[in-house]
């Protein structure tokens, strides 16, 4: 028997006003623009990536896990229904932290000129639901204790903060689903 787990891969998703693409190298092209502001990277830090870098990021978690097997990686594009723009990303990180348990580490991102219309917790929402059909035990994020919107997402998945601090971030976790 292998080591290496056998992870789910990105299925598309519908919400009532997004469509959850999984993730594809092509989707670089039109992500640039979108995630190049700043301002995005004001909790994170960081800059924003050149489409070079933006290519060769997605080409990475495409793969859908981590190189050794040891993390799966699931990765969906957030497109508008209504017109078709995208406005931002959500991912999910999964691992094992014990036998038989299966946990996953989200992430979400809008685009500025995309933030304060619930895009994001409509999204997570979604893909926190999927993870839950597909084996996922528990669920955590890493949130900056001044981002009161990440703070707010975390909170409609159910997340609680515990008293767990890493690079100036709160861990955020949910009670066992």
């Amino acid at each position: 028997m292998s080591d290496i787990a056998i992870w789910p891969t990105a299925a598309p998703l519908t919400t009532p006003r997004l469509h959850l693409e999984p993730l594809r190298v092509e989707h670089a092209r039109e992500a640039v623009s979108v995630f190049d502001d700043e301002r995005l990277h004001t909790w994170t830090g960081g800059t924003p990536c050149t489409l070079e870098e933006l290519e060769a990021k997605y080409l990475r978690q495409s793969a859908g896990q981590s190189p050794d097997g040891s993390h799966g990686w699931l990765n969906w594009m957030l497109r508008r229904l209504t017109d078709g723009q995208l406005v931002g990303t959500v991912q999910a990180t999964l691992y094992h932290p014990a036998p038989g348990r299966t946990e996953a580490e989200l992430a979400w991102v809008i685009g500025v000129d995309h933030q304060g219309n619930g895009y994001g917790r409509e999204s997570a929402r979604a893909m926190a639901d999927w993870l839950g059909t597909h084996g996922v035990d528990g669920l955590t994020a890493h949130i900056h204790p001044g981002h009161k919107a990440s703070i707010g997402i975390a909170r409609a998945l159910g997340l609680s903060e515990t008293d767990e601090m890493t690079d100036g971030e709160i861990l955020w976790r949910s009670t066992d689903r």
